[in-house]
């Protein structure tokens, strides 16, 4: 909150997101008041993945594979976020086509089934 008060365009949290009952962070973000777009998601690598807004500003609860993994769901989001446009259930609904990250020896990232995740996505909602 003190964040948000002093004008951040938005909030990344991080070192959480488990379903453990230690994991305080997704209660600390529902705490702010943000309204919870969603909490999951069906990509891999990323699943715990929590979007929220809190009056237009992004609240990011970040799955602890953003620290190890090359790519991840936030890799989806954070475009979305940087670019004002709003992560939706919509978006979150198009996710689930059964794409994910291959980890393959040689990424080619953005032009892989990963990335067209979020080109699919902004094709819905456009």
């Amino acid at each position: 909150m003190e964040l948000l008060g002093k004008g951040a365009d938005m909030v990344l949290c991080t070192g959480g997101m488990s379903v453990d009952p230690d994991d305080k962070t997704p209660l600390a973000i529902k705490n702010t008041g943000a309204e919870i777009v969603f909490y999951g998601a069906p990509v891999l690598p990323g699943a715990m993945l929590m979007v929220a807004y809190h009056e237009g500003r992004p609240i990011f609860g970040l799955p602890g594979c953003v620290m190890y993994a090359k790519r991840t769901v936030f890799d989806l989001v954070l475009p979305l976020a940087m670019a004002d446009e709003t992560v939706t259930a919509g978006i979150w609904r198009q996710w689930a086509m059964e794409r994910f990250c291959l980890s393959c020896e040689s990424c080619t990232f953005p032009q892989c089934g990963f990335w067209q995740r979020l080109v699919m996505a902004m094709e819905f909602t456009h």
